[in-house]
């Protein structure tokens, strides 16, 4: 007997049905009461590029140019400073503009990446470009300190951070198992800035002065700016905002694995811009010319560009944390092998390898930040996650060039001291690094991690 007979003879008063009238399968409705239940939409898997996912990724490259790239040529802006117009204050307190900068880049990671969650790219990327751009037209009026650290340390500072985030979040939905060589072209970006932007500023600083080169600057990347605004592009809709979602999770940090690796990279970052804000100084103390020392930042740049695509293919196949834990501690022993023996016997070649050999293996470690990050939570809390791993990695970077400035400092212009506590802390860190490495690799019984 089919169902239709069997409602059409029950009573009309049992069925709530009157006569004549077709019931709700009739109709082709399913009451509530025996209708399947409805399952939670799966995420897609990424596509692992296509034209939408590439031309993300040539998107947030430029989004990386204009902001890490310019932050990462520290060096030229700390020596002149010195020379000029802030030579009555101390290296410490100068580098404090630029450690702003670089916590800004991080520190607000959790509020860029909820929204970045919620309501896609366009809402932080569009604004932060504006003020970007704005605050290096004001760079181009100032001349007291406060003026310096609040359009260049502040103003540009929490603009790159936004554009920072926004680029690793977006370009990370797109990819999973290429992820690594994705992020690693994105990097890219930053280390070809570090090239440019060196170049660019001292050269047009001895053409037509500060000001202007500040304002060609601005001219620049406001540029580059709108055309990355066009295709950095989120892969995931935008959802509800959820008022019960956390800013901070810091109970991830509670995870063995990603709470060591946290720690890890925080030593890392403790002591990574060492060489990239202090190398030039280094130079002229060296003996070297002025012009040269500021190339210095520019050859470390250089050879950040290699490093931070190859390590990043090669850990697409061998493992995120296997490539990790060798290039982190890398960076810490180049130090004490490579530019201590420096300190003692004058070397320009020295010093260039040197250059050349730190960029590599820090730019490595600068592409393999995030993807290690990544590799540890799901896609739907991304943005999240990395907003906690920010938050953390923004105390060092607020905190580690004005304690390398202060030990130099108190050492009357010696790099020694320096030198010690920033190899001394990556090599830490890397071995941190190595030891989730291992609560890895023995939770999934693979030694591809």
């Amino acid at each position: 007997m089919s169902a239709t007979s069997t409602l059409k003879d029950l009573p009309a008063s049992g069925t709530g049905i009157r006569d004549g009238e077709k019931s709700d399968i009739e109709r082709g409705e399913v009451p509530e009461a025996i209708a399947p239940p409805v399952q939670a939409e799966q995420p897609a898997i990424p596509p692992e590029g296509g034209l939408g996912g590439w031309l993300c990724v040539v998107g947030s490259t430029i989004g990386l140019f204009c902001t890490f790239g310019f932050l990462a040529a520290i060096g030229v802006f700390q020596t002149t400073y010195q020379e000029t117009t802030l030579s009555s204050y101390t290296p410490s307190t100068i580098s404090w503009i630029f450690t702003i900068q670089l916590s800004l880049m991080w520190i607000l990671g959790p509020i860029f990446g909820r929204v970045i969650d919620t309501y896609g790219p366009k809402p932080i990327l569009i604004p932060c470009s504006i003020l970007c751009v704005f605050s290096l037209c004001m760079l181009s009026l100032s001349h007291e300190y406060y003026q310096i650290f609040l359009s260049q340390g502040l103003g540009f500072g929490l603009g790159a951070g936004g554009i920072f985030t926004t680029c690793f979040v977006t370009a990370s939905q797109w990819f999973v198992k290429r992820r690594g060589l994705a992020v690693g072209i994105i990097a890219s970006g930053s280390s070809l800035g570090g090239v440019i932007f060196p170049f660019f500023v001292d050269q047009i600083i001895a053409d037509i002065g500060f000001a202007g080169a500040m304002r060609y600057t601005a001219l620049l990347i406001g540029i580059l700016m709108v055309l990355a605004c066009g295709l950095v592009k989120s892969r995931l809709p935008e959802k509800k905002w959820n008022k019960n979602l956390k800013w901070f999770d810091f109970g991830m940090l509670m995870d063995k694995t990603f709470g060591i690796y946290t720690v890890g990279a925080f030593l890392v970052m403790w002591g990574l811009w060492a060489p990239f804000d202090y190398l030039s100084s280094f130079g002229l103390q060296a003996g070297l010319s002025p012009s040269f020392s500021i190339y210095l930042i520019a050859i470390i740049n250089g050879a950040s560009l290699p490093g931070r695509i190859l390590p990043g293919w090669v850990a697409d196949k061998l493992g995120y944390f296997n490539i990790m834990t060798i290039v982190s501690t890398l960076t810490g022993i180049s130090i004490f092998v490579l530019w201590i023996p420096f300190d003692y016997h004058n070397s320009t070649a020295g010093i260039v390898i040197f250059a050349l050999v730190y960029g590599f293996v820090s730019g490595a470690y600068i592409s393999l930040m995030m993807p290690c990050c990544a590799k540890s939570g799901t896609l739907e809390t991304l943005g999240v996650r990395f907003g906690t791993f920010q938050s953390v990695i923004a105390i060092a970077a607020l905190t580690g060039l004005p304690i390398q400035g202060a030990i130099l400092s108190q050492q009357s212009g010696s790099f020694l001291g320096l030198q010690i506590f920033s190899g001394v802390v990556m090599v830490a860190g890397g071995l941190l690094i190595g030891v989730s490495r291992m609560f890895i690799a023995a939770s999934s019984g693979s030694a591809k991690v």
